[in-house]
């Protein structure tokens, strides 16, 4: 059955190429959340024609769910003929904004060179419809597994996902006992099995002044400056500090194996985006969004401090300095049992399928197996799909359709060994 299974799948390269390029044609873009509904569609129908169960699930209240741009998530559910393990599979359908430097058509899904270029190809269309059809040759080639198969495809990942599997897990869609195992098909490349991420903490921080004119800015008080001085501070005792941190987690690439901190955005006086001149004005006000990603040897509590009692002690020794700090998101370190049963199987897999033993890494960025392990309460899952990491979110973004076809054929060996798992 297991030669049979990968025989479907060298079958279906054509079918699975077709799958993809239809998943990319949908500009699912997130923000403002753009097609999620009729991808959602495309997919259940699909399904629903192989046995499966579905149901479509709004995220009504989620951040970004509107009228014009609901949070619509598809899961589709195929029972067995007997009773067993229910292995899912979730795949998000968002995508991030184009970005410049494009040299092919970003939603056409163009195919060169044994490559799927666009939008999403990588980050993560080719490794759902890679799930996709690796359950559809399984269901062709062993209709009577027991357990149940689920496969979900869900929204707004790339915004931290609360209108898709935070949503979806609130309700028990991703918790005991009707989900065992979880396999995200996201780009860690094909050869690699990943157990966790690293932690997040994105916050703002605002520092305040007093306006006036800028021929007299000593009659003000910028706040622009009194973020510079701030900055200085990250520059000469916090970052100093997180590139001497280094985890005992297999993060890759070995950069991200140290604490990191981005600043993300960064903006003080006057609105831009007009083409007239500006006014002479001191700024009153100056705002920063921070990225801080943390090891699982650093507590979230420590984190925040850092940042905080830089502000603190500079409010303390620099005159007039006012600041306000805001937390946006925050997330532990996720990680899964590396001889658990999902990612043990899915090594096993790797080696009967690729030849190589399995690299067993972590993520240096979160991805939907926080709300799983932490509101689902389910630890046995992975990340594990085709697509180059550095790849993601790239200009030319591409997938390979030789890992596709690689990771299909892993996904259904791992799906048709879990599902006759009795331990």
């Amino acid at each position: 059955m297991q030669q049979q299974v990968l025989d479907r799948i060298d079958d279906r390269v054509d079918d699975l190429v077709d799958l993809t390029r239809d998943l990319i044609r949908f500009p699912t873009v997130n923000p403002p959340g753009d097609a999620y509904q009729p991808c959602a569609e495309f997919i259940g129908k699909r399904l629903a024609k192989r046995g499966f169960d579905i149901e479509y699930v709004r995220a009504r209240g989620a951040p970004g769910d509107s009228d014009a741009y609901p949070r619509v998530n598809v899961v589709a559910r195929r029972e067995g003929s007997d009773p067993g393990p229910a292995v899912h599979f979730n795949g998000h359908i968002d995508v991030v904004e184009l970005g410049s430097g494009w040299t092919v058509p970003p939603f056409d899904g163009v195919v060169r060179d044994g490559k799927v270029y666009g939008r999403g190809a990588c980050d993560m269309k080719g490794g759902l419809a890679s799930a996709i059809v690796a359950v559809e040759a399984l269901i062709d080639t062993d209709p009577d597994h027991p357990g149940a198969i689920e496969i979900s495809a869900t929204v707004d990942e790339e915004s931290g996902g609360f209108g898709g599997v935070a949503y979806l897990a609130e309700r028990g869609w991703f918790s005991a006992p009707r989900v065992d195992h979880v396999i995200i098909p996201e780009p860690l490349n094909v050869d690699r099995v990943c157990i966790g991420h690293r932690g997040v903490w994105w916050a703002e921080i605002e520092t305040r002044g007093h306006m006036a004119h800028g021929s007299m800015p000593f009659l003000g008080d910028s706040a622009i400056r009194h973020m510079a001085a701030v900055l200085e501070r990250f520059e000469q005792e916090l970052y100093p500090l997180l590139a001497a941190r280094l985890s005992a987690m297999p993060v890759v690439p070995d950069g991200a194996r140290q604490s990191t901190m981005n600043i993300n955005s960064l903006h003080g006086g006057q609105a831009e985006g007009h083409d007239g001149l500006p006014t002479p004005c001191v700024a009153d006000s100056c705002r920063m969004i921070i990225d801080r990603r943390f090891l699982i040897e650093e507590s979230l509590d420590d984190v925040r401090s850092e940042v905080s009692g830089i502000l603190e002690d500079l409010a303390r020794s620099r005159p007039d300095f006012q600041f306000d700090l805001r937390e946006m998101f925050a997330v532990e370190p996720s990680i899964s049992d590396r001889n658990g049963p999902v990612a043990a199987t899915t090594a096993a897999a790797i080696q009967e399928v690729l030849e190589v033993e399995a690299g067993i890494v972590c993520s240096p960025g979160t991805y939907d197996q926080k709300h799983i392990d932490r509101i689902g309460k389910l630890k046995d899952c992975i990340a594990y799909g085709p697509g180059l990491l550095d790849l993601a979110h790239q200009p030319d973004e591409w997938v390979g359709i030789d890992d596709m076809t690689a990771a299909a054929k892993v996904m259904a060996l791992t799906a048709s060994r879990l599902l006759r798992r009795t331990a």
